[in-house]
């Protein structure tokens, strides 16, 4: 039935601002998904939590956060995504990486940062949307917060799957679910949505709900507790969708910043 992108969707505890234990952690899971997947979604800053202590952590952990991806991405013959607190030029950002099998990568930086926890008084916005051609799919990636706002990712005739990684606390979770099937629905695209589990050093409880939505809104996979989703999209199927269904070229127009 066409073209499937087999997805490992990876929700776990973290250990707050602990990247080497936080890596082992991660090494853990990933090794025993050779041969399963295509594409391995890690959450938001998995190798610290959400940390607004940027400062605290070794400059280092980032490119060594990125050289263990690109070793877990070249050993499974797998893409790798997810985001690390990553230094820049003496600016912190929260960075998104996808890391292709040959360890070449995109980057995607947290375009709205989370003024609510004062985010963005320690980290550097990001300016731009990204696109991933992966395997046939083209994959749009955000981050947490940056699902609250709809026309940034808004579809543009440039992708087939929405991707967002995140560190989405239980109170609000119900918001999470919701804006995960409305954005899947009004782009009519896949959704792929990745949280955490546990409990942060600040207290903050983070319930899972990492699930893939098809572009009629519709759950293909969702778990609050599982660490390890195996799930698959299938490229015939959206498109059929799309040419089925043709809402999209009924969309209004935007002005993008």
């Amino acid at each position: 039935m066409g073209t499937d992108l087999r997805l490992a969707l990876i929700q776990t505890e973290l250990v707050w601002e602990k990247p080497e234990i936080n890596r082992k952690n991660f090494s853990r899971l990933l090794n025993d998904l050779s041969g399963k997947a295509d594409l391995v979604v890690l959450p938001e800053m998995f190798t610290t939590g959400f940390t607004m202590n940027p400062d605290g952590i070794n400059s280092q952990e980032g490119e060594r956060s990125l050289s263990w991806m690109k070793d877990h991405a070249q050993k499974l013959n797998a893409a790798v995504v997810g985001s690390i607190l990553y230094r820049d030029n003496n600016e912190f950002y929260n960075r998104l990486f996808f890391v292709f099998p040959d360890q070449s990568f995109f980057t995607y930086d947290k375009k709205h940062t989370f003024t609510y926890a004062g985010e963005n008084e320690h980290y550097s916005s990001g300016k731009e949307r990204v696109v991933i051609s992966y395997k046939g799919f083209k994959i749009c990636p955000f981050i947490c917060y940056d699902l609250r706002f709809p026309v940034w990712s808004r579809y543009r005739g440039d992708y087939d799957v929405l991707l967002y990684v995140a560190n989405w606390p239980k109170p609000r979770i119900e918001a999470w679910d919701t804006l995960l099937r409305a954005r899947a629905i009004e782009n009519m695209c896949y959704t792929i949505g990745v949280n955490r589990i546990g409990e942060d050093t600040n207290g903050h409880l983070y319930p899972g709900h990492t699930g893939l939505y098809d572009p009629l809104g519709k759950k293909v996979a969702y778990s609050e507790e599982k660490e390890i989703i195996i799930t698959s999209i299938n490229l015939k199927y959206l498109q059929d969708t799309r040419n089925r269904f043709r809402f999209l070229e009924d969309r209004d127009g935007f002005n993008f910043c």
